[in-house]
């Protein structure tokens, strides 16, 4: 039975409106048994698309006329993974900010006084791994990365077990100033991690595959972190996905200065120990030893033997001074290892081989030299190891800048220039340097006498870094 109402319709002087028209609404009963079965196809809907939700990879949708299996799905997310570019053009102005144009479609993962990183798989990668193709030494954008769930690499992929270290950087891992920056956060997340060594390196340059670090930034991550191999994916033909990835690209990034010292500390005390150096013998000498680091070469000093002398008159002058002369060229790792932890005053050139300094004692001080016109054209490359001294703990006392020598035959061309000043030998000036090496020998003479007791300085206590998971 229905209710009928009657909508009249108004009428017209010149128009004859038509017959009136009826509507039809149900009766109440109708109604509720209407709206009771739209509600519960509503309900069976959103609980459908909630389990499939849950479970992605075991859930088949019962409306269909033909089900999908596990195996179907699992063959759907494989296929709908996607590989994007490691180096991003599009980020090429400006390759080092952000995200980097290394992986840049991903965010980095931030923790206090630490390197920003990516680590797979976690959270931000929805419990998905990482997976590279990338077989290209010469061009980044050529090779590529994507994220996939471990029941559904993608087609033809490898899946590689244990922990992979993957490092991008913008200047290169055979450098030791470079290399050393590359790797430090590495060893920072081996330290808070257990110091697990990884089964792997990784490495890229501007997305490039490289096979190999430079011999002494391999050891350098050897001693502090364990041996490893470096990874060239040959005779890989498909994509390879890594079990555990942890991905730096930002070298110290936003590392704080005590936690980089942390990690020099950490390779100070590895290095020692591997190169069996005898740091209580080193400790019990009387006498001050300044160290002549000398180059051949390119920022070589122009008369070596008179810039010998000077120093040698002053640690005679001073008394309780030795000078020992080296050339960089001349000595492997462990003889620089050995050098320098008995230096107290480091008298060098700018170049490489001051990255050796880390393995000084703290307080230990450092005198740099540079050729004319660095100054002007080195940008903020001048002052790496004065950062470096502040960083390992070291007292940088300064830099001596050759003011003589022939200007740039095209000043216009600022690039040439550069590497025309970067390549020139250094003078002397026999007066300054007697006056400079009169006062920072004066300066440690004062700071070891204000070392009352043996062992109460904290640089000999910086062993303990030794053992994993301990700081001081």
């Amino acid at each position: 039975m229905s209710t009928s109402i009657t909508i009249p319709l108004e009428k017209s002087s010149k128009i004859h409106a038509p017959a009136p028209k009826t509507v039809s609404f149900p009766n109440n009963s109708s109604l509720k048994h209407s709206l009771f079965l739209v509600t519960l196809f509503i309900f069976l809907l959103l609980f459908i698309q909630f389990k499939a939700l849950q479970s992605p990879l075991h859930f088949s949708w019962p409306l269909l006329g033909s089900q999908l299996s596990d195996q179907d799905i699992t063959s759907m997310l494989r296929d709908s993974v996607t590989f994007l570019p490691l180096k991003d053009l599009r980020f090429s102005k400006e390759p080092e900010s952000g995200h980097t144009w290394f992986m840049s479609s991903v965010n980095d993962t931030f923790e206090p006084n630490e390197s920003e990183y990516l680590y797979f798989p976690s959270n931000s990668s929805k419990g998905r791994l990482l997976c590279f193709s990338a077989h290209d030494p010469h061009d980044g954008a050529k090779n590529s990365y994507a994220f996939a769930w471990r029941e559904a690499l993608p087609h033809g992929a490898i899946l590689l077990p244990g922990l992979t270290y993957v490092s991008d950087t913008y200047y290169d891992h055979s450098n030791l100033w470079h290399g050393l920056n590359a790797i430090a956060p590495f060893i920072a997340w081996n330290i808070r991690k257990g110091c697990v060594a990884p089964a792997r390196w990784v490495l890229f340059h501007w997305g490039e595959l490289r096979t190999e670090m430079g011999k002494w930034v391999n050891t350098i991550a050897e001693v502090a972190i364990g041996k490893a191999e470096i990874e060239s994916f040959k005779g890989i033909e498909g994509p390879t996905c890594f079990e555990e990835a942890v991905v730096f690209r930002h070298n110290h990034g936003a590392m704080s200065k005590a936690r980089v010292g942390e990690v020099y500390d950490r390779i100070r005390c590895k290095a020692r120990e591997f190169c069996k150096v005898e740091m209580d013998k080193i400790r019990d000498k009387k006498d001050v030893q300044m160290t002549l680091f000398l180059r051949t070469g390119a920022r070589s000093f122009k008369n070596e033997s008179v810039v010998v002398s000077v120093f040698e008159e002053e640690c005679r002058k001073a008394g309780n001074c030795r000078v020992k002369v080296e050339k960089t060229d001349n000595l492997s790792f462990c003889d620089q290892v050995r050098l320098m932890s008995e230096t107290d005053i480091l008298v060098t050139p700018h170049g490489a081989q001051m990255t050796n300094i880390l393995f000084m004692e703290r307080n230990s001080s450092v005198m740099e030299f540079y050729p004319k016109g660095w100054e002007d054209l080195a940008g903020v490359g001048q002052y790496v190891y004065k950062w470096l001294s502040d960083w390992a703990g070291m007292r940088h006392q300064g830099v001596w800048r050759d003011p003589e020598g022939p200007p740039c035959h095209d000043p216009s061309d600022k690039l040439q220039c550069f590497f025309d000043f970067k390549d020139r030998q250094i003078g002397h000036d026999t007066v300054y340097f007697s006056k400079w090496a009169s006062k920072v020998l004066q300066d440690m003479k004062e700071h070891r006498q204000a070392i009352p007791v043996k062992g109460n300085d904290l640089s000999a206590t910086r062993t303990n870094f030794c053992q994993c998971g301990t700081s001081v």
